[in-house]
């Protein structure tokens, strides 16, 4: 199993498992995961894809290193009543320490109720959708089914 940066209450659980690997972002590049495809049967990660360039993209790297049968599970904050939008052109938003000086964590997009469609583009074949705190944190889980 992967997990990408902590994910909450979630990440002591992970780590008891003996095939546990953790990836921190941004020294692990979602963009482009340095694991052979078809190494996990597990990828998790927790409010992170909104940091990314290319959700799509980094989805896709996810699905990649996934086996055929195995699961993405994450989780992204989602803006209630709107699409998707990237906040490229707007003023800097991001999430973390106070004392962060990198772009690290800044939010490069705003997910809406299109989010799941993401997912789906970057070649998941099945997609569920597990309300957190609903409405704006949803649990999105997705499934390698044809590889």
């Amino acid at each position: 199993m992967l997990e990408i940066n902590e994910a909450g209450s979630l990440t002591p659980l992970l780590r008891r498992f003996a095939a546990y690997t953790f990836a921190s972002h941004p020294q692990v590049d979602m963009h482009a995961l340095p694991y052979p495809d078809k190494t996990f049967d597990l990828v998790v990660h927790s409010d992170t894809l909104e940091h990314v360039d290319n959700p799509v993209h980094a989805l896709s790297e996810c699905r990649r290193v996934l086996r055929k049968g195995g699961a993405l599970s994450f989780t992204a904050p989602m803006v209630v009543g709107r699409m998707s939008r990237s906040r490229q052109g707007l003023p800097k938003s991001d999430h973390g320490t106070a004392n962060m000086t990198s772009d690290d964590y800044s939010v490069k997009t705003e997910f809406g109720a299109d989010l799941w469609t993401y997912v789906l583009e970057a070649g998941f074949d099945k997609v569920t959708i597990h309300p957190v705190e609903f409405p704006a944190a949803q649990a999105i889980t997705a499934w390698v089914t044809n590889a």
